[in-house]
């Protein structure tokens, strides 16, 4: 096989670092196997009890008592199917939502997807930022415009976690969900909820428009669209056997852990829902929408001093948990949707720039006042961005060509399928009705119809196509998930070392580095093929992360190997995780090279900050030579 056809197959890994790092399979007895898939819907559950659901729970149930109840209810039970499907997806496939997502619709769409998913990522941090911001005021006193910049200081303890590895992360992140619910669970016995109204509020009603939009705001806060995308690669940080019986009860353990994790996620917003009904709502103080507004309330209607201390420790633990997991989820999409990979710490800077940089705006625009309404109105773009997730992930499971026999069944697709009609149903009705209260209020009415109007059309086209793609394109070719082209390797011999390690990327550099390091070593030299996989699961899960990128990584390195082989010549090959400056030296002194071959790629000084100086850091940490091959384009 000619290492060119194999360069056509490769496909990336999702979160490559972590990718397949925590081994199930060693686990003996059934509880200690539950016990290993513990953990992705833990970390997808701080989403769900974000400071976004707090400004909603706490206005819903301010202004209509426990009315909204059922409404929590319903978006748990919606929540716990759809990410039963996001992990089916990454289990069965090997792959992420966004991933699945480029496979399966054309660029243009992908693109679009992609905005529309960065655009969920900026509203779920915008409210991470302001649900920060806000308790570290109540707590310390510090200006909203301080703590909205020094939760740019939360980047780099998600790079210390994810160094640590994924059950370091995992632990922090339960740790964090545990000060919640005991907060909350106090705050619950000194506010003393009125049994007999908390129960009329599990019964279906919409009062009126305010309603709808709090309870359109709700579902967008609990069933969030980037969740779905993380939860999917999440999953692949556990290896499992690929044999029938394995993949079932990976599934089934992974929909114990979401049905465990989310349940506790609803234990917390209803806990401030009721919160907000048992005392403003009971003292007719039905306008309190503000998280500031509710912690100043607490003190004085519970009579106690440590209710509204509780109330901001909470506030800054969903804060800090969630943004973890919301820039995780950015890494993921970026990458899924139109392969680029930047480096992870910029990344995360950026992700955090685009909630940072409109929340400073609105402040000092509109005061600390409008911090409320920003909110509810960050959960309200997460819902209308829902059913661009949504529709996708439910035509990925249904698909028995992509799924096998493990595609989801008939009454299951039935009702994922009325999942999604509810949440269309619902965003129509409120992008209608925004629009036209735009149109007749603004003082540019024209203006606004050149571009909202225009705008929702689009939105609207690009979601009847990817309704309806599917159910007539099925049988379309799939497409490769990395548009690497055929690069023919010819082998040119010329005698040096005799221990010699390459380091290959599948890239055009791969022939110039083959052919230098065989023409130096000739037949008596030992090789050793390296190729490090960095995507962003690689990078928090390392050799844990074993997903589909990481199997065709493998299966095209070998294949490297396999023509060198058949030439005569001795090859080994090693696949590694996560930071290649810092794999490589670790796996070229562990063969104990005396030369290394690494390929350049002429990068720029932008590039070369963008992706990283991997080769002069490599340099510095080993004592053999080092030789650098640039690759020249042909013709």
């Amino acid at each position: 096989m000619e290492l060119s056809r194999m360069m056509n197959k490769r496909s990336t890994k999702s979160l490559e670092e972590v990718h397949s790092s925590v081994d199930t399979t060693i686990k003996k007895g059934y509880w200690r196997r539950l016990f290993a898939f513990f953990g992705p819907a833990y970390l997808v559950s701080v989403g769900y009890m974000d400071p976004g659901n707090w400004a909603t729970d706490i206005a819903g149930g301010s202004q209509f008592g426990y009315t909204l109840l059922w409404v929590l209810v319903m978006s748990n039970l919606m929540a716990i199917l759809l990410q039963s499907l996001s992990a089916r997806l990454g289990i069965v496939r090997g792959l992420d939502l966004a991933q699945a997502s480029r496979e399966g619709y054309p660029t243009f769409i992908n693109v679009i997807l992609y905005v529309l998913a960065e655009v969920a990522i900026v509203a779920c941090d915008l409210a991470e930022v302001l649900g920060m911001a806000i308790g570290l005021k109540l707590l310390f006193g510090l200006p909203m415009v301080v703590g909205v910049l020094v939760t740019l200081l939360d980047t780099f303890l998600l790079m210390y976690l994810i160094n640590k590895g994924m059950r370091v992360m995992e632990a922090f992140i339960l740790a964090l969900i545990s000060i919640i619910g005991v907060a909350f669970l106090i705050e619950m016995i000194y506010a003393n909820p009125d049994a007999g109204e908390l129960v009329k509020g599990f019964i279906p009603s919409i009062p009126n428009d305010a309603a709808l939009y709090l309870a359109i705001g709700i579902i967008g806060a609990t069933v969030m669209p980037h969740n779905l995308y993380l939860h999917s690669s999440l999953v692949q940080t556990r290896k499992f056997n690929s044999d029938k019986g394995s993949i079932l009860q990976a599934i089934r353990f992974n929909i114990i852990d979401s049905v465990i994790a989310l349940n506790l996620a609803f234990f917390v917003n209803a806990a401030i829902l009721i919160l907000a009904a048992s005392t403003f709502f009971r003292s007719g103080m039905f306008t309190v929408s503000e998280i500031d507004e509710a912690y100043k309330f607490l003190a004085p209607l519970m009579g106690s001093n440590l209710a509204p201390i509780l109330f901001a420790v909470a506030l800054i633990a969903a804060g800090q948990s969630s943004t973890i997991t919301g820039t995780l989820a950015g890494q993921i999409i970026m990458e899924g949707h139109v392969n680029i990979r930047i480096r992870p710490w910029l990344r995360r800077i950026i992700t955090r720039s685009f909630a940072i940089i409109p929340a400073i705006i609105v402040l000092v625009i509109f005061g600390e006042s409008f911090t409320g309404r920003l909110l509810v109105l960050s959960q309200v773009v997460l819902s209308l961005q829902l059913g661009f997730a949504v529709i996708p992930l439910i035509h990925f499971v249904s698909s028995k060509s992509r799924m096998g026999e493990f595609a989801i069944g008939t009454l299951t697709k039935t009702v994922s399928w009325l999942i999604a009609s509810i949440i269309l149903s619902l965003n129509i009705w409120l992008v209608y009705g925004a629009i036209g209260d735009w149109l007749s209020t603004t003082a540019h009415p024209v203006i606004l119809g050149l571009v909202v109007v225009p705008v929702s059309v689009i939105l609207i086209l690009v979601l009847l196509y990817i309704t309806v793609e599917p159910i007539f394109m099925q049988r379309r070719e799939k497409r490769a998930l990395i548009p690497h082209v055929t690069y023919p390797i010819s082998l040119e011999l010329k005698p040096q070392f005799k221990r010699i390690a390459l380091a290959l990327d599948f890239s055009t550099s791969d022939e110039g580095v083959i052919n230098y390091a065989v023409s130096t070593g000739r037949k008596e030299a030992e090789y050793l093929l390296i190729h490090i996989v960095e995507s962003a699961g690689t990078m928090v899960f390392g050799s844990e992360m074993q997903d589909l990128e990481t199997k065709q990584d493998t299966e095209h390195l070998e294949s490297y190997a396999a023509l060198l082989r058949e030439q005569g010549y001795t090859v080994n090959t090693i696949v590694g995780f996560g930071s290649p400056k810092r794999a490589i030296p670790k796996v070229v002194n562990q063969f104990e090279a005396d030369l290394l071959v690494v390929g350049a790629h002429g990068h720029n000084a932008l590039f070369q900050m963008i992706f990283g100086q991997t080769v002069n850091y490599v340099r510095r940490r080993l004592s053999i030579p080092v030789l650098v091959v640039r690759h020249k384009a042909k013709g």
